[in-house]
């Protein structure tokens, strides 16, 4: 059974792991902090950006992968939530988090796509098991 879109997204959003991944690295070594944060902001917001990721993206490739493999939804809804996830993690971890700990519309933004794309594919998931359990 392929999963092409999934392992898509998926390796998109892993560069991105990578890329936040980087960033607290360099920020830990040019700050001269070996663990937590030091007290420093810019090295918190790093940090705080690569957690909320590596919270948010599992459960998200988890919903599009069974939307794909077990409910065989439609590839044009595939790429949306793909796409919207891609967008709402830039926007969130690079744009939003990057510029500041107060509120800023990439964080506002990202966070509502992240969260869209669960909602979406929460509710088409339990569409799809109530009308499998329906027809049964």
């Amino acid at each position: 059974m392929p999963v092409a879109i999934t392992l898509f997204y998926a390796s998109v959003l892993a560069v991105l792991f990578l890329v936040l991944s980087v960033r607290v690295v360099l920020l830990r070594r040019r700050l001269r902090v070996g663990v937590g944060t030091g007290g420093q902001q810019t090295l918190e917001l790093a940090v705080r950006a690569h957690a909320n990721f590596s919270e948010y993206v599992p459960l998200a490739l988890v919903m599009l992968l069974a939307l794909e493999v077990g409910a065989g939804a439609p590839v044009w809804l595939l790429h949306l939530l793909g796409i919207m996830l891609v967008v709402g993690r830039v926007l969130h971890g690079l744009v939003g988090l990057n510029r500041g700990a107060g509120t800023s519309p990439g964080r506002f933004f990202g966070t509502l796509l992240t969260w869209l794309v669960l909602l979406v594919s929460a509710v088409t998931g339990l569409a799809v098991a109530f009308n499998g359990w329906l027809a049964a």
